[in-house]
């Protein structure tokens, strides 16, 4: 996967003096740093991870992104000149404040990783899980990042209509769980993840189980999940989001075991900071305000890829993050800070 178009290590790019923070190295922060570098600005780039990629090392399987050609373009990265700090996690590790006072600009890139709770009873026993979560556990420990191994068994139940629910149905097979359900509240011609995955699920001998939404998680006096109460629903009337609006059918509950679930009910954005902190203004949904020309409220201070959209594809968040290094590339040069609306 290649990140940096527009120059190899061999080129002569003149050197500007400039230096560009990028908190986030998954799409949109590598796709920005690949631009940056190569217009000649010193960039570095602040990931929690142990390794750079994100979402697309540790949140996607292997069987739909081969890790090897993320890692070349990574490497291609670092032959440019961009500096890692891993195992990095600022407003813990280091301050978005000193970040913003070290550098000519900076680039928030942090992407969506908590999380939506379902808000029902028993989401706080032992063996729930959120997928997202689950996935990246997953994936450090096979990466020999984590002793910690998430061990499945028994039946598990997935809950939720987009990929990360399809993938965590495969991954919870290779963790050890016996038999796989997958509930979803809607049809799956309605599904984020479309038709096609879960025909494929159903080929693989996973259980699909459409107009399904869990209501209880149940446990025993130790705190752990023993059962899923859940109920059926019936297509209403369009929502805000365009599709039908699911609605229970009364009387239709029905209870099953379940050693595990793994809930994904999709994902909020997660700027590196909360409220209204730094002069940075959040909306109502979490996600980071820009222009344009992805200027936030604060001089110098830039947003790209999932953190100002909420959760997309991976095409989209590079695009995104190789914009806004043209935004910032032309801030450096000219020093004009005019939102464009």
């Amino acid at each position: 996967m290649k990140f940096a178009r527009r120059c190899r290590p061999e080129d002569q790019i003149p050197v500007t003096g400039k230096k560009v923070a990028i908190i986030g190295a998954g799409p949109a922060g590598l796709g920005a740093a690949g631009e940056l570098v190569c217009y000649g600005h010193e960039v570095h780039v602040y990931d929690m991870l142990p390794e750079p990629g994100g979402l697309l090392i540790f949140g996607i399987p292997e069987f739909r992104i081969p890790k090897e050609g993320v890692r070349k373009g990574i490497r291609e990265l670092i032959d440019l000149g961009v500096i890692f700090h891993l195992n990095t996690k600022v407003g813990k590790d280091i301050d978005f404040e000193d970040l913003v006072n070290e550098f000519d600009a900076v680039l928030i890139a942090t992407g969506t990783w908590k999380s939506r709770r379902l808000k029902i009873p028993g989401e706080n026993l032992k063996g729930v899980y959120h997928a997202l979560e689950f996935i990246v556990d997953y994936h450090l420990h096979k990466y020999g990042y984590s002793d910690k191994e998430v061990k499945l068994k028994n039946r598990v139940i997935v809950i939720g209509g987009g990929l990360t629910a399809v993938d965590a149905c495969y991954l919870a097979r290779d963790a050890g769980a016996e038999e796989i359900y997958l509930f979803y509240r809607r049809t799956r011609e309605f599904a984020p993840a479309g038709v096609r995955e879960f025909n494929k699920l159903e080929e693989n001998g996973f259980k699909v189980q459409e107009l399904t939404q869990p209501i209880e998680f149940g446990g025993d006096e130790s705190g752990t999940l023993k059962y899923v109460k859940a109920i059926r629903m019936r297509l209403g009337e369009k929502d805000s989001s365009g599709r039908p609006k699911p609605v229970p059918i009364e009387n239709s509950e029905f209870t099953i075991e379940a050693s595990a679930v793994l809930v994904a009910a999709g994902e909020i954005a997660t700027p590196p900071f909360i409220d209204q902190k730094y002069g940075i203004e959040i909306t109502k949904w979490n996600t980071i305000k820009t222009d344009k020309e992805y200027k936030t409220t604060r001089k110098g201070v830039f947003a790209a890829g999932d953190v100002v959209s909420g959760p997309s594809l991976i095409g989209p968040a590079l695009a995104s993050g190789k914009k806004a290094a043209l935004a910032i590339h032309k801030y450096l040069q000219t020093g004009q800070w005019n939102w464009v609306e």
